[in-house]
């Protein structure tokens, strides 16, 4: 197949290749943040509800960051700069002690303050990046050869989490070096990128800056209050997004200080999920062009609400084995194939689920707008979790996560019921 490519592409797929594979190492490394947090450096419950929160609170910026895009025309440049940027603050972790208890609550700040950082590139690099690939392959090679590079980052991300996993619960201050390294993988992953052949087009801007900001929001107004199949699509998710925010937030609160799991049994149950997900994802990928998007949000929701429910159910069923050095809970076990089926409908829900709801020439208003309240909805959503966990307990958390994905289903039903039509 890649000889089927001209000389250009060729270059383009092998600098795509090693992009994906190195930020394949960096995600399945990150996908244990939070445990070194509480684990490694002892965090308090709400230090680790900021971290979830700056992980999506950033897209608040989407509007912002979009029209900044389209406006940088040196974007190589730019991106190489955000780079160094956002990845090199991973090196402070080398300055970090060994010990967790007495550590001074700095370290907690830095560690928190970094990350922050670090997701602040995520609206400027992941659209820019898509921009340069998109205008380098040939339209009937893009998706398939964007699918090969992203296997491979999937692939690299799982035996990455299992590896850090059992490397933490061998050394639990291994990220001290493990960090710094990733920092400066960042950059060379993203210095490898912009070394594609990018030509931007000359564009002219009638308006300034600030005008254009205040056209998408008056725009974005429109369509919330116009099309009330997609508003009624938005209201569902902020509901989903409650209950998947605040039980994210407590589900590592959970397994460190309920379940006791060490660093490989959590990297277990992380990559069953994902391995799951990837062999669903082609069977989903076909079904959301077949049905409503909100009849596709259904079986999203009800997945990640049984993922929840069996986490409650833990508090009454908590049997356990080990199987090695994996502590194995049955009910767990049960949960994380619900969310296998979770992580492959929300993959695409989240992603293109909007568009669906669009004229092709407003589907970056409609995704600026599901953006954009996923990143309000984490400026509460996380403490939120935190707050009812400690008043109440796992237990009423997670139902009530149950009961806020019950709403949300029952909105995405009244609303095929009441406007049959998913486009208006």
């Amino acid at each position: 197949m890649i000889q089927k490519l001209t000389s250009g592409e060729k270059k383009v797929f092998g600098l795509h290749l090693a992009y994906s594979f190195i930020e394949g190492l960096i995600r399945g490394v990150l996908i244990l943040n939070e445990f070194v947090l509480i684990k490694s450096l002892d965090g308090s419950n709400y230090q680790i509800g900021f971290l979830l929160q700056f992980q999506h609170i950033v897209l608040i910026l989407s509007v912002f960051m979009n029209e900044f895009l389209r406006r940088t025309v040196r974007k190589r440049k730019m991106l190489n700069g955000i780079a160094i940027i956002t990845r090199l603050p991973l090196l402070a972790f080398a300055f970090f002690p060994s010990v967790s208890q007495g550590l001074h609550p700095i370290y907690h700040y830095i560690f928190l303050f970094v990350f922050l950082v670090y997701f602040l590139a995520n609206p400027i690099v992941f659209p820019t990046i898509n921009l340069l690939l998109k205008g380098s392959y040939q339209h009937k090679h893009f998706g398939k050869f964007y699918s090969y590079a992203t296997s491979i980052n999937k692939i690299v991300m799982l035996v990455a989490t299992f590896g850090f996993g059992i490397w933490l619960d061998y050394d639990p201050y291994i990220f001290r070096w493990v960090y710094p390294v990733l920092g400066l993988l960042g950059i060379a992953s993203i210095f490898l990128l912009t070394r594609i052949d990018y030509t931007p087009q000359e564009v002219s801007f009638v308006q300034g800056f600030w005008s254009s900001i205040k056209g998408s929001l008056v725009r974005m107004k429109r369509i919330i209050i116009t099309n009330k199949p997609y508003r009624d699509f938005e209201i569902g998710f902020m509901f989903y997004g409650f209950a998947f925010m605040t039980s994210a937030a407590v589900l590592t609160i959970f397994f460190e200080r309920e379940l006791h799991l060490n660093y490989t049994s959590i990297a277990t149950y992380k990559n069953a999920y994902n391995v799951l997900a990837i062999l669903l994802l082609p069977f989903f990928g076909k079904l959301i062009g077949k049905v409503d998007p909100r009849q596709f949000a259904i079986y999203t929701f009800g997945s990640l609400m049984l993922f929840i429910a069996f986490l409650g159910i833990t508090y009454f069923w908590d049997d356990w084995l080990m199987l090695g050095k994996i502590k194995f809970y049955f009910s767990v076990g049960i949960a994380y194939l619900f969310y296998g089926v979770f992580a492959a409908t929300m993959a695409l829900l989240w992603n293109i689920g909007s568009a669906y709801f669009a004229r092709s020439e407003d589907a970056g208003d409609y995704q600026s707008i599901h953006l954009s309240l996923t990143g309000f909805r984490a400026l509460f959503a996380p403490l939120a979790g935190v707050f009812v966990y400690e008043l109440t307990g796992y237990f009423y958390t997670f139902m009530i996560g149950v009961l806020t994905l019950l709403i949300g289903i029952g909105i995405m039903l009244y609303s095929m019921k009441k406007r049959p039509q998913a486009r208006t």
